[in-house]
């Protein structure tokens, strides 16, 4: 969702959503956003505006409304990103994003949170195998 509004892909109706809304955040996001500044190229002329955007992104992520997943989250979250790797087919590149999606997604469930996402891939199969939990999906703009 943070990369989706960075690039201009998340539909007006996310940005008016969270106007209105709580928003809380996960170490997980901001793990994720590191890592893509990590991933950047230093050499590529548009690096230093993304670390700019995302420098700003964390920076505005108030302490108490930033949440850690604590060890069962972990736990669980690693066994159930197997599963979905096994069920999706996913190899090396796509298992600590599936890692990562799971914690997200038991993480909001133990706080009583709903994940803003638009993977419907692996959110959709999250929801078949823990249909009580919530997410709110939307489509990226073209």
């Amino acid at each position: 969702m943070y990369i989706d509004g960075m690039q201009g892909r998340s539909p007006d109706v996310v940005a008016d959503l969270l106007a209105v809304r709580q928003v809380n955040h996960s170490t997980i996001a901001i793990q994720e956003l590191m890592h893509t500044v990590g991933v950047l190229d230093p050499r590529h002329p548009g690096t230093k505006a993304a670390v700019g955007q995302i420098k700003e992104t964390i920076a505005a992520m108030p302490e108490h409304r930033t949440f850690t997943p604590d060890a069962d989250i972990l736990g669980r979250g690693a066994m159930l990103s197997g599963i979905l790797c096994r069920v999706q087919g996913y190899h090396q590149d796509a298992r600590l994003r599936a890692l990562h999606d799971c914690v997200l997604f038991l993480q909001a469930q133990k706080l009583g949170l709903t994940v803003l996402t638009a993977n419907s891939s692996d959110f959709d199969y999250l929801l078949q195998l823990m249909p009580g939990s919530r997410v709110l999906l939307y489509r990226t703009a073209a």
